[in-house]
């Protein structure tokens, strides 16, 4: 390096520190004027350094001070940890979030203040850590079953998440009692009461933050790959073990205390990277400062929101600030240009596996046995007898139970199961992508955003209006992806990350929605998570329409989607309308799984397991999958209806847990190859240098 650049570095890592520093100041008093009581600078500042036990002051120093603090160290701990992941994983997209280290650290916090809160008082960071240690494991276990890819470990993290989450929500929703805190502040919630959580996580904080600087050196060694590396002395393997224990420890910390804050350490690295720092010995303290400053910032929002009746978690705000940063990293990321992109490691069998009026008999069978199975099993089970005699005045109660309140709620998990499942089949066509099912391409979150939306806005609106919202924001939802994925044609990575990012914006806004609603966390729960329950004949009138004209008219043009897949050039020499196509089948592909959200809320993995079930045993020809698929999503829904009602008789689980639970180890397992778990375990230890992609 000349004088002449070294000069220039060390003048844009000053003016990186000085402008950092002014801001984590400036914010750190506007925030303490921040709140329902509003306080002058001269205020805080009196409470500071003379008090006299005043009502002002004891705000300032019992209430404010303690939470704008708890922000300064949990922001710069995400921020490195953020750092540290990246570094470890040589992945631009990597972050406690993003790598399934908050869910499970979350997880294991739910699970222990239910069933074990001695321990959880005993140690909470402990807890934390352990469960965010072992989804971190899981995710790089699974990322390096295969060639270790930027979008493949973020999609690993991301499954790893939806699985650890739907356990979590499961466990708030049938112990609302030991869990009713919980949902606000998982969401991210950094309200303070008093010192000890500052006590108790800054000294803890503060050694992690030591240990990263005294490995800075051995970071930047490990960005140089791991031959060299090796030449160079490093012990690499244990550098990279010790920098994640490190990197989830901090994580774990901050959700201890605070709850799982996502974004802060996605943003914080990159924004420090952009204005050209990159050795680790000043990256680290940078990214902590500018960490500070993106959670003190989005806290400072919240509170500036906050009003009498509700608090705004922290939490969604940066879910806010750090989704549109996710949109752009996916669009200007190198490997994620068109000719990377496209490299799929997914595979899909494309030859039946059986003939295929077999398999749909078998289909139509399962499903009629699904239905009676729902019609007989509940908190009360009925015989097949009682349906058929009328003559018994016993049987007539059991008929009007039957026909009055199962059989609707099983039509309209039939019908639903089918429109969504119909719809990621429509979607993965189009845009060639087996990950493009609507829960994962932002069309379900944005469905029950704008429905959510309708119902608290405007509370006694017609019926009508709620269906009308959501077929508006699955719309516009998938709008924004399709659009902020496009660059001269859709890659599938870009495609499924920009989803993701407009996914984590509008579950933002629908927990801010819920927080400032006050909605009843269970109530919330049980909508978001999807489900059945009490759907009466209305709600079969209301959502049977869509299915019965759509359906048909996905069947009409599934040979258009059949032509997709060879390619943008052949069909429009065969003459097809090739954009003409595309935007029909995405109205259909929305208008399906609009018309199932607004009925039965965000209902997830129909869209995925139904068509490759379907491609599995019949192959890719749509004509055919369309049927099929509609008959397999019918039955996932079902029975997952059934069994939400049976399993833990006279309490319900949410048919949208249900599926997830379901469909979130099918995810897993596209992620996987096949091989042995040894095989995993080893590929997450070694992480060898021809296994993985240089990202820096």
């Amino acid at each position: 390096m000349s004088h002449l650049q070294l000069s220039k570095f060390k003048g844009n890592t000053f003016l990186i520190l000085i402008v950092g520093i002014t801001l984590l100041f400036l914010l750190f008093f506007i925030h303490i004027t921040q709140g329902q009581a509003e306080l002058s600078f001269n205020t805080v500042i009196k409470a500071i350094f003379s008090p006299n036990n005043s009502n002002a002051d004891n705000i300032v120093r019992y209430l404010r001070l303690p939470r704008v603090t708890i922000t300064v160290i949990v922001g710069a701990a995400l921020g490195i940890a953020g750092v540290l992941l990246q570094t470890v994983t040589r992945n631009p997209l990597a972050s406690p979030a993003t790598l399934g280290v908050n869910a499970g650290a979350y997880l294991a916090v739910t699970a222990t203040i239910i069933f074990v809160p001695k321990l959880f008082a005993l140690s909470p960071v402990l807890v934390a850590f352990v469960g965010g240690l072992l989804a971190a494991f899981l995710v790089y276990a699974i990322a390096a079953a295969g060639e270790i890819t930027p979008i493949r470990l973020t999609l690993a993290g991301v499954a790893v998440s939806l699985t650890l989450a739907s356990l979590t929500a499961a466990l708030q929703l049938f112990y609302e009692n030991e869990t009713r805190d919980l949902f606000f502040w998982g969401a991210g919630s950094l309200v303070q009461t008093n010192w000890d959580n500052t006590i108790y996580a800054a000294p803890r904080i503060l050694i992690g933050i030591a240990i990263a600087l005294l490995m800075a050196k051995q970071l930047d060694v490990l960005l140089l790959g791991d031959d060299l590396a090796v030449a160079l002395g490093a012990r690499v393997q244990l550098n990279r073990l010790s920098s994640t224990l490190v990197a989830v420890f901090l994580a774990s910390v901050a959700v201890s205390v605070v709850g799982a804050i996502g974004f802060v350490g996605l943003v914080a690295p990159h924004l420090v990277k952009l204005m050209g720092c990159r050795k680790h010995f000043l990256l680290l303290p940078l990214t902590a400062i500018w960490g500070a400053v993106i959670l003190l910032a989005a806290d400072t929002v919240a509170m500036s929101l906050t009003t009498n009746l509700s608090e705004l978690p922290a939490g969604s705000i940066t879910a806010l600030i750090g989704a549109p940063f996710l949109i752009w990293l996916a669009r200007s990321h190198h490997l994620l240009s068109k000719n990377n992109g496209n490299q799929s490691s997914f595979k899909i069998k494309s030859k039946p596996a059986f003939s295929y009026s077999v398999v749909l008999s078998t289909a139509i069978f399962c499903l009629i046995l699904a239905l009676i199975a729902g019609l007989l099993l509940g908190n009360i089970n009925f015989s097949f007898n009682q349906i058929i005699d009328t003559q018994n005045s016993e049987n007539i109660l059991a008929q009007r139970i039957l026909f009055q309140l199962r059989l609707p709620r099983l039509l309209v998990a039939s019908l639903a199961g089918a429109a969504l499942a119909v719809s990621g089949l429509l979607l993965q066509g189009v845009v060639r992508n087996p990950l493009a099912g609507p829960e994962i391409v932002g069309i379900t979150s944005g469905a029950g955003f704008a429905a959510l939306l309708v119902m608290i806005v405007i509370p006694n609106a017609p019926v009508e209006a709620v269906p009308i919202a959501a077929f508006i924001g699955a719309f516009a939802a998938f709008g924004i992806v399709y659009l902020a994925a496009w660059q001269g044609g859709i890659v599938p990575a870009r495609l499924a990350l920009v989803g993701i990012a407009v996914s984590a914006f509008c579950g933002a806004g629908i927990n801010l929605m819920i927080v400032s609603a006050k909605l009843r966390v269970a109530q919330a729960l049980v909508w978001l998570s999807g489900s059945t329950y009490a759907r009466q004949w209305d709600e079969v009138g209301r959502l049977i329409i869509f299915p019965l004209i759509l359906l048909p008219v996905a069947w009409v043009i599934a040979r258009k989607i059949d032509l997709m897949a060879l390619g943008e050039d052949l069909p429009r020499t065969l003459g097809m309308r090739l954009q003409t196509a595309r935007a029909i089948c995405v109205t259909v592909a929305v208008a399906l799984a609009g018309a199932a959200v607004s009925t039965v809320g965000t209902i997830s993995f129909v869209g995925l397991i139904a068509p490759h079930a379907a491609r599995l045993t019949i192959g890719d020809r749509h004509r055919q999958l369309v049927p099929l698929t509609a008959i397999l999503g019918a039955i996932l829904v079902t029975l997952a209806d059934t069994l939400g009602r049976v399993i833990l008789a006279p309490k319900e689980i949410p048919s949208g847990l249900v599926t997830a639970l379901i469909g979130t180890p099918y995810f897993l397992w596209l992620l996987l190859p096949k091989q042995s778990l040894f095989s995993m375990v080893w590929g997450c230890l070694s992480y060898p240098e021809s296994r993985s992609k240089k990202l820096f």
